[in-house]
């Protein structure tokens, strides 16, 4: 099954996630998809860490998520931001061709029926109009890898002020 957490900045998308993860796992996965781009971010990465205890296994993949396996496992991505980051920055702002990469990776794994895959990502076609050309590029490509998920996935819940709405499922 799959799950699409969707929300804004500090929503509670990934204490939802985390939850949900250790509802349908005594043992789940967490893929990490950050890039440690400075030691502010470093910092940002710790703190998530430690969030979490022995339950977990930690898996770091910055884009081939398909490289995982996911088979009869309760895996959760956070977050898809970071990881559409990752796609956008090295193939310099290419929209097209971010997207392509990214919904590739993404079928990869979709076919993992029995696993539950439980996805975190930031919906930032809300907020305030991106100054910068390449911000409003970006904003275009979350918006529509954020469609792709929520068109794929079977269950979708937008996280508002901490608290889950479920929209699909």
């Amino acid at each position: 099954m799959l799950h699409l957490i969707i929300g804004g900045e500090r929503s509670g998308k990934s204490s939802y996630a985390q939850k949900l993860a250790l509802e349908l796992s005594n043992s789940p996965l967490y893929i990490a998809t950050a890039r440690k781009w400075d030691s502010d971010f470093q910092t940002r990465i710790d703190r998530h860490q430690n969030e979490r205890d022995e339950r977990w296994t930690n898996i770091e993949e910055e884009k081939h998520l398909s490289k995982i396996d996911f088979s009869g496992k309760t895996a959760l991505i956070d977050c898809v931001t970071l990881w559409l980051t990752n796609f956008f920055v090295d193939n310099k702002n290419d929209v097209a061709l971010s997207l392509e990469e990214a919904k590739k990776e993404f079928l990869a794994i979709a076919k993992n029926q029995n696993s539950n895959i439980i996805i975190v990502t930031n919906e930032i076609g809300m907020g305030v109009h991106a100054e910068t050309h390449i911000g409003r590029k970006f904003v275009e490509l979350q918006g529509w890898m954020n469609q792709f998920l929520a068109e794929n996935a079977d269950e979708v819940v937008l996280m508002v002020s901490g608290i889950p709405v479920k929209i699909k499922g």
